[in-house]
């Protein structure tokens, strides 16, 4: 439910509900009230579009939130921060984790690739995460070129599996480098 509720949503209905109270006080001659409402209510709604217009949603989590708490908490603090970083609202983005693919040159100006969601995973070896990307206009191939550089970018002492499931769809595994 809260998914749906992103501040870009949330700054406009509170500015589309001022407006609308400022046009309605205007009409019935309530200047006290009028004056404000639509003096503030105009910008927020304004503000509110222009967050709208550049919002990036938040990638799907899988696994429920409390489930690896534990396991999560004793991982690598960097695993933490990319999971915490691509499930809450972005803005001005064209896609999650923009800056990191472009280090990685896994990133196309036009068509860049796009997490779609986001997997916490716990083994014998301790735990990891899998990332679903649609790959845009970036080959698997560029992507396979760089897996040995992927997990270790993420996070110290991981690794990278890549499992293509179709053409465009490439699930990014990161697992503790010890793991078999």
């Amino acid at each position: 439910m809260k998914d749906f509720f992103s501040p870009g949503s949330l700054v406009t209905i509170a500015g589309g509900v001022l407006t609308v109270v400022g046009a309605t006080a205007y009409a019935t001659g309530s200047a006290n009230l009028s004056l404000p409402t639509i003096f503030y209510g105009i910008p927020i709604l304004l503000g509110g579009l222009a967050l709208k217009s550049s919002e990036l949603p938040p990638a799907i989590r899988v696994t429920p939130v409390k489930t690896f708490q534990k396991e999560r908490e004793a991982a690598a603090p960097e695993l933490g921060k990319l999971l915490g970083d691509v499930t809450r609202w972005r803005y001005g983005q064209k896609a999650h984790l923009e800056s990191s693919l472009e280090a990685l040159k896994l990133w196309d100006e036009d068509t860049p690739p796009q997490l779609e969601e986001i997997e916490e995973l716990h083994s014998d070896s301790g735990y990891g995460l899998r990332m679903r990307f649609l790959l845009g206009a970036v080959p698997l191939e560029r992507w396979q070129e760089r897996q040995d550089r992927l997990g270790r970018f993420f996070a110290k002492g991981m690794r990278a599996e890549l499992k293509e499931l179709d053409e465009q769809r490439l699930d990014v595994v990161l697992l503790p480098a010890g793991e078999a």
